[in-house]
């Protein structure tokens, strides 16, 4: 089952940090970083290991089963 979430930017981009703990997938920073440390986030169908990666409109994000698109 997967959970499609689709998330505004504000401006050019957002960090992938920031936009995990907007969307609700991370609770804190530590708990974002953590998750990204692990591998499981993808972005455009690549293993995303970059924290502070910007993550631009047209962007597809996915965590375990929440893929996220960016507008």
């Amino acid at each position: 089952m997967e959970n499609k979430i689709e998330f505004k930017i504000n401006g050019d981009y957002i960090e992938l940090l920031a936009l995990l703990k907007a969307i609700g997938i991370a609770q804190t920073g530590g708990h974002a970083k953590m998750i990204v440390d692990e591998g499981v986030v993808v972005r455009n169908g690549d293993i995303e290991l970059r924290r502070r990666a910007k993550c631009i409109k047209g962007d597809v994000i996915i965590v375990d089963d929440h893929k996220v698109i960016l507008s």
